[in-house]
């Protein structure tokens, strides 16, 4: 049982407005903050990368529709939903980077995506989703953590966040 101070910052933290606000411009930094790794430090991405790359665009996608709709129960209650499968992927696809830049896993990364012929997001936008490398290393980053474990951390916290707001508009009677 919560208390009503806290059910009330609950309340204003999933607020439509402020969640997927939030979750959009974090989403677009981390997008920004990748492609400056590329471009402007020309660390080039893995297929792993690739794939988080497009979770993470994915999660612009569902945040955008959260923020059109926010009177629209049943929208939000979607987008809530595909959050949380976004954040699975997205903490999937952090925690395989960093176990194999780690080697506490054997892997090898091809520079093929693994992606359905229809689905060519390396072919439709080069400059974003383009393989340029294999895996096995990530660049360091803030406090000498590397960008592996910073998107593995990131994704410990996404997760029950995810689950939290799905959990809360599905009990949500609006």
């Amino acid at each position: 049982m919560t208390t009503p101070a806290f059910e009330s910052l609950l309340n204003r933290l999933f607020s439509p407005c402020i969640y997927w606000s939030a979750l959009l411009i974090g989403s677009l930094s981390a997008e920004g903050v990748a492609l400056y790794f590329q471009y402007g430090l020309d660390y080039g991405p893995c297929v792993l990368c690739i794939h988080i790359r497009l979770w993470v665009a994915a999660l612009v996608l569902v945040a955008v529709a959260g923020l059109v709709a926010q009177r629209c129960t049943h929208v939000q209650k979607a987008c809530h939903l595909l959050t949380a499968v976004i954040a699975l992927g997205f903490t999937e696809r952090s925690w395989r980077t960093l176990a194999i830049e780690r080697s506490w896993i054997e892997s090898s990364c091809s520079f093929e995506s693994g992606l359905p012929e229809w689905f060519a997001p390396d072919r439709w936008w080069p400059w974003m989703f383009e393989i340029w490398e294999s895996c096995g290393y990530t660049p360091e980053m803030l406090g000498g953590l590397t960008m592996a474990e910073l998107l593995a951390g990131a994704g410990v916290v996404f997760v029950p966040l995810a689950f939290i707001g799905l959990i809360r508009s599905l009990r949500s009677t609006d």
